[in-house]
């Protein structure tokens, strides 16, 4: 009697992931639908959006960089103090021209989705900094650059 070990085979046997019949997995959602947006691409969108409202009103304002940072303290404000006057994290902040830069308006991403619960949350703080940002910039009240301001 042989008793030898039979040969392994040299190949290894395929993996199949479709076990039980229905069909390979996709994609959780399609492009298109909102699901497929992250976080901070939807961020972005507020900001601009923000940014475009009170472009029709202040045209000026095609002449400023929105920025969107993560974090106070890192990036192109590296410089700045991360803290206001009464120790709170800011939400945004304005960095004038120096050279070619031209005036840039900063929003922290962090920061205002920390203090938010629901998307109309965010979007309201985020048009809030921004018109406090550009107020700031233009030497002007809040209330000036947007009526609307602090009633929503």
């Amino acid at each position: 009697m042989d008793m030898s070990v039979p040969p392994r085979p040299t190949e290894p046997r395929p993996r199949r992931r479709d076990r039980h019949g229905r069909g390979m997995r996709g994609p959780i959602a399609p492009p298109q639908v909102p699901l497929s947006v992250s976080r901070a691409d939807a961020f972005v969108d507020l900001v601009y959006d923000s940014r475009d409202r009170l472009e029709r009103r202040w045209p000026q304002l095609s002449e400023v960089d929105f920025l969107i940072l993560e974090v106070p303290g890192f990036g192109p404000d590296a410089g700045g103090a991360d803290e206001t006057d009464d120790g709170t994290v800011p939400l945004g902040r304005v960095l004038p021209a120096q050279g070619p830069d031209r005036d840039r308006i900063v929003v922290y991403r962090r920061p205002v989705e920390i203090r938010t619960k629901s998307r109309d949350e965010r979007a309201l703080l985020v048009h809030e900094v921004v018109v406090e940002q550009v107020a700031e910039l233009l030497g002007l009240a809040p209330e000036s650059v947007d009526p609307r301001y602090g009633q929503d």
